[in-house]
């Protein structure tokens, strides 16, 4: 699972992508500081699971932060879009080719109205970020069906010639966008459009097949950046109004690497993702640093109970995704063969089942799957269950 960072240049996609991975990246005020796409690992925060046993879990990746157990996800950050990417202005194909990997998007967008369409600092609530949200979602839907109608005729023809299925074809087409032969079937009924003769759809038609295609393959939540400028907030209100349907968290990615570099260097007690840090030691800080922690906690954690930047990872990965996240372990014993607790934790798709995770484990444990325990419950499921996001599970395999 890859999340891609997008949006319009200078609208703090680097500090957002840096602040969620302490990533070494380019932060400059201006656009274009991002050519090549960056690429680390990020955290969606979960409970320790191992609390419920009265142990502590030592994972192989990611971290335990008091209750909290951090597990990674890859992210990309790629560069900063422009009005005409899909048609390659700003270097746009190249951008929007970067993103074919990514299963969910987090669009980054400044909230404030202090960047305008190029990119280019302008006077905070000078622009309408609403406008923003509308490019983007343009710029994807029409690469989309660019990439949909390259060859459509031709494409269309052989289809019916050879007595193809539609949805079968095209799954191969779309492939590269993570696009599925069940989707494009779905999608094909949804719509109501004659598989039958490809050749006749409109281009209105393919347009919309091509947005929902989008959709569902590149679903994205908008990450309201720069929430502590003084106009933000009234603006974010009214993006919630105007879009209802879209997915808008309000968030301070200049807070949040703020609040993790100190914590990184021993000046504070910090988890991301909650209302409150600590002081370590106020004599080590220094002024400057002082006063930005103080504006830190009165304007924004106190105010939004949080930066933003750890609720947009979790709420991508669980919430868009539905991803749930399975921890192998035994019903005897926790621990593996080096005394780590729950050393393992894997994020799964929607509707994994007890099977499926055996075959993720190792495919030999899938080929001689013979069942599977709720660690907890200590409940025998067989191979058609349905794992629940949290679920500690021993796998049983034969010889």
């Amino acid at each position: 699972m890859i999340i891609g960072i997008v949006g319009k240049a200078n609208v703090g996609k680097s500090t957002f992508f840096k602040a969620a991975t302490l990533a070494e990246v380019e932060i400059a005020n201006y656009p274009f500081a991002t050519i090549k796409p960056n690429s680390g690992v990020g955290y969606v925060k979960i409970n320790d699971p191992a609390k419920d046993f009265g142990k502590v879990s030592n994972p192989k990746n990611g971290f335990i932060l008091k209750e909290f157990r951090f597990v990674p996800i890859q992210m990309i950050d790629v560069a900063g879009l422009v009005p005409g990417a899909h048609e390659g202005k700003g270097m746009g194909n190249q951008f929007l080719d970067d993103l074919r990997q990514a299963d969910v998007l987090i669009h980054v967008i400044d909230v404030s109205g202090s960047t305008n369409e190029k990119g280019e600092p302008i006077q905070p609530g000078s622009r309408n970020p609403a406008e923003d949200v509308k490019f983007l979602e343009v710029e994807l839907d029409m690469w989309y069906l660019g990439i949909l109608k390259k060859g459509w005729e031709k494409f269309a023809r052989t289809v019916i010639q050879e007595k193809m299925e539609i949805h079968l074809a095209l799954g191969k087409q779309l492939s590269g966008l993570k696009v599925t032969e069940n989707m494009i079937e779905d999608t094909i009924k949804e719509l109501k459009l004659n598989k039958e003769k490809p050749h006749s759809w409109t281009e209105e038609e393919l347009k919309n097949l091509a947005v929902a295609l989008r959709k569902k393959t590149k679903p994205m939540i908008i990450a309201c950046n720069k929430i502590d400028v003084p106009v933000a907030e009234k603006n974010l209100l009214r993006l919630k109004e105007e879009f209802p349907d879209r997915l808008f968290v309000g968030c301070s990615a200049e807070s949040e690497l703020a609040l993790r570099e100190a914590a990184k260097v021993g000046l504070i007690e910090y988890i991301p993702g909650e209302e409150n840090f600590k002081i370590i030691d106020d004599e080590k800080l220094n002024e400057k640093q002082k006063k930005a922690l103080e504006f830190i906690k009165t304007n924004i954690l106190a105010k939004y109970g949080a930066t933003g930047v750890q609720s947009v990872l979790d709420t991508a990965v669980f919430d868009l995704l539905k991803y749930i996240a399975i921890f192998p372990g035994g019903v005897s014993k926790l621990e593996d063969s080096e005394g780590r607790c729950l050393p393992d934790c894997f994020l799964m798709p929607p509707d994994t089942t007890a099977l499926d995770f055996a075959f993720k484990l190792h495919t030999d444990f899938g080929k001689k799957f013979i069942c599977a325990k709720d660690v907890r419950t200590k409940m025998t499921v067989g191979k058609e269950y349905k794992l629940k996001h949290m679920d500690v599970v021993e796998i049983v395999a034969g010889k």
